[in-house]
Formats: structure tokens, C-alpha cells, sequence
């Protein structure tokens, strides 16, 4: 039995040797220097293993090689592209954006709440992200607005009510805010507690950081045959109670007959034509309430922890930095003095530097550390002609960009003035991505900025933000996605 396992042990070690050299190999012949950190040769390896978020090991890499447009690292047999250089990116993102278009995820066909823009590909993606793009127009933001003025208004009373809500668990309670203003905003969802909704249990849970979502994530980049081989769905365990909380709204929408300028009513549109059509290819979507259960869930994923973590990031660094945000509190009482103590969809928009502040929190602490995309036909990135086979799994950096010096001056200081009009042109297009960028960026951009916004603002107009910390490294919750700040929190104090 023992020299059984020493053989199958020594066997595995030696094919992950022989893939280790493979794809050294592989990229040497590319002019692409392979990073091989592990006996495993895989990034995957030193974040199971690790106690650090994936960003991080992909940071270390990023310093390690700083001239590089492009370092290889290890995926087991996949061919994986580390990409650095700011017009590689753009040619990844944006100008040669048919040959990854693929972000990088598979899903099973029978995952029903995966079918939606966030996490399709291909066909479906295009014909989903047309159909889904005309919500957030700045017409319907503007009709929205006042949902969501009330929703942050709501949520200072909370605040205000219950002392100890303005000092213990912070993010979630930001989070509650973001759950109730989509609810709210997008499906015309209301409750009498903001406190009330399990929408927001299972945002957090879907993709929260343990072993089993990690593996899940993992394996769809490895392999989609094992993927659908094993029939894993992300999201099954939340069908049911989507997708019937959906066709409740859409029942008592039909009953009530009004018109609320939100996603139910949009849908509620599509839906009487009875299918989604690509004038371009002639492909199909029935407009069926699973369908729109899909959307809805990718919304409440996007909208929820990636705004929370934006909001959460703002108030920190503001914490931390109590001139600015005394500027911040100027700003804000100006603008209920001048507007006789009401806000507008076009008053928040003109308020710069919260505007700024919100950038360089986003900067600093950006939801979203890592991009990734798949290529799916054979090209050549421009800058070390380097050339890419189509099944070429790339990782793009936010959080190593956003702290290059060579971009940011001083990149770890919070300073929003580096987003003044006057300093625009110093920032590069592709080395400021808290949204993504080109035709994948975030579909629901306008909305998150608008809802981080009105959220902020009611809150800064009644509170003082402190927090305890103010120097050293901040730690960062472990995750393979997401970016959140870990161990910090926040207190709210009356002004």
C-alpha cells in the first residue's frame, strides 16, 4: 500500500513537472517570461494554499517582472497570460475586442441564473447586454432617482434611531442601504424595514469566499468539460426563490397597471414581443420569467458587494483623512442650502469633489482587483509582438495598475484632486479600471455612481465618519474575485 501511494505521489509530481516545463517551454518560444513560483506552476496552487486574495499574488508578480508588457504564470495546462502593458490592455479590451470577448467563465447550460450578462458569452451575451443596456440610460436613472433619495434617506433614520448601528459592522450595514435601493429602484420592490429583505442574505452568500465557491470558480476555468461533466451550477440553491419573486412582481406590476420606468417595466415589454432577436445573426432568447430571473440576480450580485465595497472604501479613506472630509461636508451643505434642502438626479451629478473623492477611494480600493478574459481566435498583442493562441486564458490587473507610480504619483496617498478636469489628461484611459473597460465594462456603471453617490451624501450630511485606523498596510479579505477591505471598520457620529 505504501509504495502504492509514494508511486501515484512521485507519478503526479512528475506530470506536473512535465506541465510546469511544457508551458516554459510554450512562452519561451513566445518571448514571454514564464513565472514558475511553485513546485505546482499554477497561481491557483498559491491561493488555495495561501492566506492572501489572489490580487495579491498576481501584485507580486507584477513587481517582480516591472518591465515585462506580459508575464506567463502557471494554470496546470491552460496557457495563461499575466497582461501588464496599458495599450495591450486596450487592444484586449477595446479595439480588439472580437477575439476576447469571452470573460473567461464557464456556465452549464442548465444553470438558469447564470444566463445573463455577467456571466454569458458569445451569442447570448450580445443578444442579452442590447436588450438590458436601454435601463440604464440616463432618462431612467433620472426617474429612478427619487426611489433611491428616499431609500438613503431612510437609512440615515436607521442610523440615526439605534446607536449602535453607527458603530459595529459597517459594511453591512452599507450594504443593506445598496440591497434596499435596487430593490427599490430597479424591480419596484418595497418593505417597511430596509433591514427586511433576504435578497441581501443571498447577494453576500452567492459569492462569498469559502472553499466550495472558490473550487466552483476555479474549475470553470480549468476545465469546462469536467465542468459540465459534473453538471455544477453557481447559483442552483437561489432558483426557486428568484425566480418566483420575480413572477410576483411581474403579477402584481400586470394587476396594478402603472408605468414605474424600472427593469420590470422594460422586461414587461420585451416580453409581449415573445423572444429577443440579433438582427445580426438571427439568434433567439424566449422572454421567459426564468430569463428575466437570471438578469435579476446578476443585478443584485453587481450591485450589492462591488457598490458596498465602493462606499465602504469613500467613508474609509475619508475616516482617515478628516480635511477632506471636511471639504466633503462643505459640499454637501452647500448644496442643500442652495436647493432648499432637496436633491435632484442633475445635483448630484454636478457634485465634483465627491465625484473625485469617490474615484480615488475606487482607486485606492477597487471592487473588482482582477479582470479576466479568454481568447477566442489567434491574434498578436501589439506591444512585444507577442502572440496569443485562441483558449489563452488572460488575466488583467486593476489593483497593481491603480498603484503603479508610473501612473499614480504617490500611489498609496488618497488624493481626490488627482481627478480634477485640469489633471484628466495625466490618467491614462486603460490604467483606471474600477469599472472595466470597452464593450464588457460594467453595464450597470451609471447606476452604481448615482446609487454610491445619493447614499453618501445623505450620509455625510448627517454624520461624521472616524475609524481607529489611520496608518499601515491595510489587509484585504481573502477572495478570488472580489477586493474588500478586512478587520476595519467604521463609526458613525452625529454632526
Amino acid at each position: 500500500m505504501l509504495l502504492t501511494i509514494l508511486s501515484f505521489v512521485t507519478l503526479l509530481l512528475l506530470l506536473f513537472l512535465i506541465i510546469g516545463w511544457y508551458n516554459n517551454n510554450y512562452w519561451k518560444k513566445r518571448g514571454v517570461v514564464f513565472y514558475n513560483g511553485n513546485v505546482l506552476n499554477s497561481i491557483l496552487y498559491d491561493f488555495f494554499t495561501g492566506k492572501k486574495p489572489f490580487f495579491i499574488h498576481l501584485h507580486d508578480i507584477y513587481k517582480k517582472y516591472p518591465n515585462d508588457p506580459a508575464v506567463a504564470v502557471g494554470l496546470f495546462s491552460i496557457p495563461v497570460l499575466y497582461v501588464k502593458d496599458p495599450t495591450n490592455i486596450q487592444y484586449i479590451l477595446s479595439s480588439e475586442f472580437n477575439s476576447f470577448n469571452h470573460r473567461g467563465i464557464e456556465t452549464n447550460e442548465s444553470d438558469v441564473l447564470a444566463k445573463n450578462t455577467l456571466f454569458q458569452n458569445g451569442k447570448i451575451w450580445k443578444l442579452l447586454r442590447e436588450n438590458m443596456t436601454p435601463l440604464f440610460t440616463s432618462s431612467k436613472l433620472k426617474n429612478m432617482f427619487y426611489i433611491m433619495d428616499k431609500s438613503a434617506q431612510d437609512f440615515v433614520k436607521y442610523l440615526k434611531n439605534d446607536r449602535e448601528l453607527r458603530q459595529y459592522n459597517t459594511y453591512q450595514k452599507i450594504s443593506m442601504f445598496c440591497c434596499a435601493a435596487i430593490c427599490g429602484t430597479v424591480f419596484g420592490i418595497g418593505t417597511d424595514s430596509i433591514f427586511d429583505l433576504p435578497f441581501l442574505k443571498i447577494a453576500q452568500k452567492s459569492l462569498k469566499s469559502t472553499l466550495k465557491i472558490n473550487m466552483r470558480f476555479a474549475l470553470s476555468t480549468l476545465s469546462k468539460t469536467l465542468f459540465n461533466k459534473f453538471k455544477i451550477h453557481f447559483f442552483k440553491e437561489y432558483e426557486e426563490f428568484f425566480i418566483e419573486a420575480i413572477k410576483q412582481v411581474i403579477h402584481q406590476r400586470e394587476q396594478d397597471n402603472i408605468k414605474k420606468h424600472d427593469f420590470v417595466d422594460i422586461w414587461l415589454a420585451l416580453h409581449k414581443s415573445g423572444k429577443l432577436k440579433d438582427p445580426d445573426n438571427g439568434f433567439e432568447l424566449e422572454t421567459t420569467n426564468e430569463l428575466l430571473a437570471a438578469q435579476a440576480f446578476s443585478f443584485f450580485l453587481a450591485g450589492v458587494e462591488p457598490t458596498a465595497t465602493a462606499m465602504f472604501a469613500t467613508l474609509f479613506e475619508l475616516a482617515k483623512h478628516p480635511d477632506i472630509q471636511q471639504n466633503i461636508h462643505a459640499e454637501i451643505d452647500s448644496v442643500f442650502e442652495n436647493h432648499n434642502g432637496s436633491l435632484t438626479y442633475e445635483i448630484i451629478s454636478e457634485m465634483v469633489y465627491l465625484d473625485m473623492a469617490i474615484k480615488e477611494a475606487m482607486r485606492l480600493h477597487p471592487s473588482i482587483a482582477t479582470l479576466s478574459r479568454r481568447c477566442v481566435q489567434n491574434t498578436v498583442l501589439p506591444t512585444g509582438n507577442i502572440v496569443v493562441e485562441k483558449g489563452t486564458k488572460i488575466f488583467i490587473p486593476v489593483y497593481e495598475l491603480h498603484h503603479d507610480e508610473k501612473y499614480f504619483p504617490d500611489p498609496e496617498s488618497y488624493k481626490p484632486e488627482r481627478f480634477l478636469r485640469e489633471n484628466k489628461h495625466e490618467i491614462l484611459e486603460f490604467t483606471y479600471l474600477p469599472f472595466g473597460k470597452g464593450n464588457r465594462t460594467c453595464i450597470g456603471m451609471q447606476y452604481a455612481n448615482m446609487q454610491i453617490k445619493t447614499g453618501l451624501v445623505h450620509m455625510l450630511r448627517h454624520f461624521t465618519v472616524h475609524t481607529d485606523i489611520h496608518q499601515g498596510k491595510h489587509k484585504y479579505l481573502k477572495h478570488l474575485i472580489q477586493l474588500r477591505l478586512d478587520h476595519i471598520d467604521i463609526k458613525f457620529l452625529r454632526r
